[in-house]
């Protein structure tokens, strides 16, 4: 597979050097910058909003990928779709109206995805597949980093993999990726991976290089 996507999440980066870990990342080969958002009410966490996301938009050119881990997405669309972000990814289990969501995701100009928690099933994402740029599996339940794997996130990235076919719609997963379970996931049909801890290992450009190179080579 020669389109394998590597999406470093800033969620386990330096904050305090965040700067400095964008361009590193950027540097070291990252294709997209993951940016993990969550409300402490859909998951047990806050993390950030759209104006960290403003401040940052000017140090990389890299696509920005949002996963809005909140309750309420739809409130927020265009509030992240003019913080400069590129992708903005809900989650099935509180989009009530999922393909009304979608198409405002698109009016905004961004690519539209939906997630998927690891209890969830893919049951009516086959009504939406033509308001979809990109299925998120989450291979643990979110809320924090540095969670172990789920295996049975596999059998889902297979489904999935039957339901997209060949249309183009990317297939990401997100949680306990690493240079053990990253070729399972890409067997399994995923072409984005979606890494923390495994990527910000160690300190700077040189160690995230490491890190990707050896995620990418999984493929």
């Amino acid at each position: 597979m020669t389109n394998l996507l590597i999406a470093p999440s800033i969620l386990s980066s330096n904050f305090s050097n965040l700067k400095e870990e964008i361009q590193a990342i950027d540097k070291a080969g990252a294709d997209w910058i993951h940016l993990d958002i969550m409300d402490g009410h859909f998951v047990p966490n806050l993390t950030f909003g759209p104006p960290i996301i403003r401040s940052i938009r000017q140090i990389t050119k890299k696509p920005f990928d949002a996963h809005l881990m909140v309750t309420n997405p739809d409130e927020y669309l265009e509030a992240y779709s003019s913080s400069g972000v590129n992708m903005i990814t809900v989650h099935k289990e509180v989009s009530t109206h999922l393909d009304r969501t979608l198409t405002r995701i698109r009016e905004l100009g961004c690519k539209a995805g939906v997630a998927i928690n690891p209890a969830t099933s893919i049951s009516g994402l086959e009504f939406v597949l033509d308001k979809l740029d990109l299925i998120l599996v989450m291979s643990v339940n979110p809320g924090f980093g540095g969670q172990e794997f789920l295996n049975s996130s596999i059998d889902k990235i297979k489904l999935i993999k039957n339901l997209v076919g060949d249309r183009d719609i990317k297939i990401q997963v997100d949680g306990g990726i690493n240079d053990k379970t990253a070729s399972k996931v890409i067997q399994a049909g995923a072409n984005v991976l979606v890494a923390g801890s495994a990527i910000f290992k160690g300190t700077g450009l040189k160690s995230y290089k490491k890190n990707i190179d050896i995620l990418r080579s999984k493929a």
